[in-house]
């Protein structure tokens, strides 16, 4: 199959790059337009409690929450002082004559509710309920109403805060955090190209291969836009994994072409040979990082939906790029790959190296090597066991974004969360209204509920408000939740608002997980099995990948919950927890990319070990000719993530470091210490399988 490509590849070169050129301006126009419609929500269980209460409250109460949140803060005196009431009349009057505004309510014209002032009666709430409920309309509209309020408004500081003030905040500052973060990581990449292929010509195609597959992925992200709500934290791992695996690949293929012409082949079959071994590995390789990436849209939530989307797709393109246009670009080059040299030692590696020295020095100790290795996994597991789970909130956000201080200012200041109530819906609680007092009356004997106001009716259904007093996506409240549902009803309850939102998806996480890990695991050890033809390779690449990843969470909780080695990452708000999808999205992406540089090495330690070479021999070699590119698509792939460490978002901050530190510790003490050292142990095992599932495996 492969050989077959590169022939068709060779003889229609010209035509497949200038339609590659055609096709990668379009993609590039149409793609550009997914920017403005992201959604930065997606947290939500679709299939809770919660989001049947949010259809309750939307058709049958026609209750919606305030976009806007505004805090009013008098300078002297209190809320209650008449210039005061005044002056947030005349505020109020002209947030309702505002085009996008549906209503207003404020502690003043609502009749002076106790809940809606704080504390030391020196502010004050305004809600602002918007017409649209369009994300794309609400983001922008929160990002207005936050440059035309917030300061100060004749005697009165003014604050903005609610949903459509965070999404704005969050969104524009991913998009800042993208661009200076591809201003650092795509030097910084192209550098490292030219450290490893010498050559100004072969290190500029892995670069243009991975800026390409972003744009397939921004296109095709586009057209899903049309049909179903995308994450906007998908376009950091879109940027993340098409730079760095569309450059993995082409390493791989540029890589084996220059060594096919240095070997003296002509260029069609120079290239033959590279997609027959090189192209066929790229393709497996893709194929086990798309299993392990589309398992993220298991998950109930539209935010791990999208990063499984994106994922899948931008790996996808990757592959096509590296097997298609990169192909047709290296045989219209043929020599040329190796034009303006600046590396010579770079040009024509050497066959027995220090990556070859390496392997054999392990597989001279292999016991004190997995000795070591293990010991150096366990102490970086260790600190696993401080961990504790959130979602995303405003302190995701830095101390000196307004967003965030009106959010602490309201948390710290006002004895509730009028924003952010629980809401409890009774079906069928028209007629029962005595066990709705007596079930009213139980909650509010709960630790944690400031009030619960007057039950309201509509048809069958009767609302029941809850205020809180503690952030809504927090282990507290969700707490709290589980408590509320303890509570003993004769009839249907169904508990909603932010803290259920958040409590709903925290269970939907756990309920899938066990799927999803069962899914990665089978679907892997069966591509790994078909592709090397042994039972043991595939279980080891599976334990030892599970091991690197505990380590990684081990480091996380290390960082960001017991605030060791901040230096790393740089300043953020410790919550004292691990927002749970960013979580669960860095050890699937992980994951995937550790198999997939497990790939890249057993496919050559497995051509060499079929070339007639020894156990000990073939890994040598393998190692010898494939850690060089490991190791720098690895860097490269790290360099990528590691620059979202910048981000002033800590949750694309904590993806940026766990992906990029998971990197790294597969291409070292995995790939070039336990790796070798576990296959001396296990000898000729290590291709051993049944023969009647040896008909199983590829041979193409």
């Amino acid at each position: 199959m492969f050989a077959k490509l590169g022939h068709a590849v060779a003889r229609r070169a010209k035509a497949l790059l200038l339609l590659s050129i055609v096709l990668v301006i379009t993609f590039g126009a149409v793609g550009s337009q997914v920017f403005t419609r992201f959604d930065s929500g997606g947290y939500s269980n679709p299939n809770s409690d919660s989001a049947k209460v949010w259809d309750y409250l939307k058709d049958t109460f026609n209750v919606k929450d305030p976009a806007v949140v505004v805090v009013v803060q008098t300078k002297t005196g209190t809320v209650d002082d008449q210039t005061v009431a005044e002056q947030a009349a005349k505020l109020e009057l002209q947030l309702k004559s505002e085009p996008s505004a549906e209503k207003t309510l404020s502690y003043w014209s609502s009749g002076r509710i106790p809940s809606l002032k704080s504390k030391d009666q020196t502010a004050a709430y305004i809600f602002v309920y918007l017409k649209s409920s369009d994300f794309t309309d609400v983001d922008q509209l929160g990002g207005y109403y936050q440059k035309k309020y917030e300061g100060n408004f004749e005697n009165l500081k003014v604050r903005t805060s609610g949903g459509a003030v965070f999404s704005h905040s969050i969104n524009s500052r991913i998009q800042d955090d993208l661009k200076i973060s591809e201003a650092i990581s795509i030097p910084l990449t192209f550098l490292m190209l030219l450290i490893v292929f010498g050559a100004l010509i072969a290190s500029a195609m892995p670069l243009v291969i991975g800026v390409t597959a972003i744009m397939g992925t921004f296109f095709l992200l586009y057209l899903l836009t049309l049909v179903t709500d995308v994450s906007v934290f998908a376009l950091n791992l879109t940027t993340g994994l098409g730079l760095g695996l569309g450059i993995d690949y082409a390493l791989l293929i540029v890589n084996r072409f220059r060594e096919e012409l240095h070997n003296g082949v002509n260029r069609e079959q120079a290239l033959v040979n590279t997609l027959s071994t090189a192209g066929k590995t790229v393709f497996y390789s893709g194929i086990t990082v798309m299993l392990t990436l589309i398992s993220l849209t298991f998950f109930p939530m539209n935010f791990l939906k999208s990063m499984g989307y994106a994922g899948t797709i931008v790996v996808g393109t990757a592959v096509i790029g590296a097997l298609i246009p990169l192909p047709a670009v290296l045989m219209l080059l043929g020599n040329k790959v190796d034009k303006y040299v600046v590396r010579k030692g770079a040009i024509v590696p050497k066959s027995d190296g220090g990556w070859a020295k390496i392997a054999r020095f392990v597989m001279r100790r292999p016991i004190p090597v997995v000795a070591i290795c293990g010991l150096i996994l366990t102490a970086l597991i260790l600190p696993i066991s401080n961990v504790k789970f959130s979602q995303v909130d405003s302190r995701v956000l830095p101390k000196s974004d307004p967003a965030y201080q009106a959010a602490a200012f309201i948390a710290e200041n006002f004895p509730g969360q009028e924003a952010n109530p629980i809401e409890i819906i009774f079906p069928q609680g028209a007629n029962k209204v005595d066990s709705i007092k007596n079930y009213s009356q139980e909650l509010s004997k709960l630790n944690g509920v400031v009030r619960v106001d007057q039950p309201q009716i509509a048809g069958a259904a009767v609302r029941l408000v809850a205020i809180h007093s503690m952030p809504p996506r927090t282990p507290e409240s969700q707490n709290l939740i589980n408590q509320i549902r303890k509570i003993k009803s004769d009839q249907e309850v169904l508990v909603g608002g932010f803290a259920a939102d958040y409590t709903d998806a925290q269970k939907g996480i756990s309920d899938t997980l066990p799927w999803v890990l069962l899914w990665i695991a089978i679907s892997v050890l069966i591509l790994l099995f078909s592709f090397t033809g042994s039972i043991l390779l595939p279980i080891k690449a599976v334990l030892l990948n599970f091991a690197s990843l505990l380590a990684t969470i081990g480091v996380l909780t290390a960082i960001f919950i017991d605030d060791k080695f901040k230096f790393l990452v740089g300043d953020f708000i410790n919550t004292k927890t691990l927002d749970t999808s960013s979580l669960v999205l860095v050890a699937i992406v992980a994951f995937g990319l550790s198999m997939d540089y497990e790939v890249f090495l057993l496919s050559r330690i497995k051509e060499e070990h079929e070339s007639g070479k020894s156990n000990v021999e073939s890994v040598a070699q393998g190692l010898q000719k494939s850690a060089r590119i490991i190791t720098a698509a690895a860097f490269i792939l790290a360099i990528v993530f590691a620059a979202f460490i910048i981000s002033g978002v800590t949750s694309i901050k904590m993806m940026g470091f766990g992906i990029a530190f998971a990197i790294l510790l597969d291409a070292t003490l995995i790939r070039a210490f336990l790796v070798p050292a576990l296959m001396r142990l296990f000898g000729n095992l290590n291709w051993w399988a049944p023969k009647f599932l040896k008909r199983f495996t590829i041979s193409h």
